[in-house]
């Protein structure tokens, strides 16, 4: 049985883009698309567990892991322009059909491959993925007052969140502390190190501010749920700081055979609750 992990580059409109690929193409597809701060790293254990029944295809976006960091005056570094260029990577490695799994940053760019390509999306999973406004807690009243009233005081506020204890936070905040040992180290030093690479966290906190352009697509996204029903999978961590718990249950407002599971984890829960999602993510396609 192969379980060997492939890396490979494929070139988009001039922009190197590096991805993770492992599985047999005739198995379904499932497309892997990362949260902030990290890339197709966070991947790598579900990749190597289900490509025995899955093809898994997981691209770094540009300026993320081992893809191409075009500077911000070659590159529109908007979650718009992302995901044009993972639409187009889709073509370039002849993607016709295939189901997203998304976690964070990944659910604005897989929902706008799900609204422009609606015949070639198989299922979504949903794992921490922010598609309600009931998943933004207090927690982002500062962001958010900054985004509409920027001042350089609020931005030092903000801008906060890209260090290397902000970036170790995303796996550790809230998380209960029997499930600490299971977060291996090396994926938030190795996240921090490809951030902090010149002019990358800039380039972060430009991409955070284009972030309310994802608000106004809720309505397309949830309207896409509505017409299409694919069939979902909604994984949550109870714990996640980032994206409050309560989101997890709306999904079924508009996915009528939505299947939704509330794990005890945070919000990295390949990380700490990785059995389980394994799992889950098995039956699904089983029962599918």
């Amino acid at each position: 049985m192969k379980r060997q992990i492939v890396n490979r580059t494929v070139h988009v409109n001039g922009i190197k883009i590096f991805y993770r690929e492992a599985g047999d193409p005739k198995n379904p597809t499932i497309l892997l698309l990362h949260g902030f701060p990290t890339s197709s790293l966070m991947f790598k254990n579900l990749m190597t567990a289900l490509s025995d029944k899955f093809h898994f295809i997981a691209p770094d976006y540009p300026g993320f892991g081992f893809s191409d960091f075009p500077s911000v005056e070659e590159f529109d570094y908007s979650f718009e322009n992302i995901a044009l260029y993972i639409d187009e990577f889709t073509k370039a490695i002849m993607l016709d059909a295939f189901s997203i799994y998304f976690h964070d940053y990944g659910s604005y760019i897989g929902m706008r491959l799900c609204i422009k390509n609606p015949d070639k999306i198989d299922s979504i999973i949903v794992q921490n993925g922010n598609n309600y406004f009931e998943g933004h807690g207090p927690n982002w009243d500062e962001t958010k007052d900054y985004w509409e009233n920027p001042t350089e005081q609020k931005k030092k506020k903000v801008y906060a969140f890209l260090s290397a204890e902000g970036t170790k936070e995303q796996y550790f905040a809230g998380v209960p502390e029997n499930l600490k040992q299971n977060i291996s180290p090396e994926n938030w030093i190795i996240d921090w190190e490809r951030l902090s690479r010149p002019a990358n966290l800039d380039m972060q906190f430009k991409l955070n501010c284009t972030y309310p352009t994802n608000f106004e697509l809720f309505p397309a996204i949830q309207e896409y749920f509505r017409k299409y029903q694919p069939p979902a999978l909604i994984i949550w961590g109870k714990y996640d700081v980032y994206f409050d718990v309560a989101e997890a249950n709306c999904y079924k407002r508009d996915l009528e055979r939505a299947q939704i599971h509330i794990l005890e984890g945070g919000h990295m829960l390949l990380e700490t609750n990785f059995d389980e999602v394994v799992k889950l993510i098995d039956r699904f396609f089983s029962n599918s």
